[in-house]
């Protein structure tokens, strides 16, 4: 258990990064979204060559793994489009919901009663982006887009939770980002028309983001996030990935001067997230003694 919580750490800090590349890559959210879920299903593909690991399973069973696949990619168009419209910051504060979303969707796919503890502490992480949404009516739009992101977010990993019971991470990725890739690349025209682009090939500069985005931010940081759900619940892993912010935002003061861009607001509102973490984190320690 504790290498499942050392992972699921390791998986938070590489999250971290995500929103970073976002803001330095300078594609529109649509075609950066493409470009990782494509580079990242051909990074799969030659890691599951290397380390041979079968994909022989049945085309209803690809399938079934692919539409989750669509899940995430809707999530990164809607956080990358937060970005886009916002700042690093209001982007990954919003993905803070993805655990009050899950407490909400969870109980409701399994047909389970709701859990009062993890309603309350969701609402901590409610109260905290409702103070956020009010500092600054500029950043309303991006704020919106993120609390979307979020959605689909706690909807992935509800999905994914499952999958991974019965299929090797690796495989379960693969076939999650070639699914992404196909379903979002005979969208992408249609979306390039109403939010054009400058330009759709990406220069070295992005190439390499992307590469580093893919390989990283995207495969490594979600197998590593497949194989905890083995071992820990969803709940518990959503409210982990609150921390995200702690290391988003600390790369997007130092390199891209976002501290002048919030106000006292924005920190009461951080406090109040960070607070249901650090109590889920508590409840968590008891619960297993």
């Amino acid at each position: 258990m504790k290498r499942s919580y050392l992972l699921l750490h390791i998986a938070v800090v590489l999250a971290g990064f995500t929103g970073i590349f976002g803001k330095l890559i300078s594609l529109n959210e649509g075609l950066l979204t493409w470009y990782r879920v494509f580079f990242s299903a051909v990074i799969l593909f030659f890691i599951l060559k290397l380390f041979r690991v079968s994909t022989q399973i049945r085309i209803k069973e690809k399938f079934r793994i692919g539409k989750v696949g669509v899940l995430i990619t809707v999530h990164w168009i809607f956080f990358y489009a937060s970005i886009k419209y916002a700042n690093i910051s209001i982007g990954v504060i919003c993905y803070c919901l993805t655990s009050f979303f899950t407490a909400i969707f969870k109980p409701l796919a399994d047909r389970t009663k709701f859990r009062f503890s993890e309603l309350l502490l969701s609402a901590l992480t409610l109260l905290g982006i409702s103070l956020i949404f009010r500092f600054d009516s500029s950043y309303q739009l991006g704020i919106g887009l993120g609390v979307i992101s979020s959605a689909f977010a706690a909807l992935y990993t509800i999905c994914n939770e499952r999958l991974v019971k019965h299929y090797d991470s690796r495989l379960i990725n693969f076939y999650q980002m070639l699914g992404g890739t196909l379903a979002w690349g005979v969208l992408l025209p249609a979306y390039l028309s109403v939010f054009p682009s400058e330009h759709f090939i990406p220069d070295t500069k992005d190439t390499v983001s992307l590469l580093f985005l893919s390989a990283f931010c995207t495969v490594g940081l979600y197998v590593l996030f497949a194989e905890v759900l083995k071992k820990i619940p969803a709940f518990t892993v959503n409210l982990t990935f609150n921390l995200e912010p702690v290391y988003a935002i600390i790369l997007a003061f130092l390199f891209f001067d976002e501290s002048k861009e919030v106000n006292s607001a924005f920190y009461i509102g951080l406090f109040f997230i960070m607070t249901s973490v650090i109590l889920q984190s508590l409840i968590s320690a008891k619960q297993k003694k």
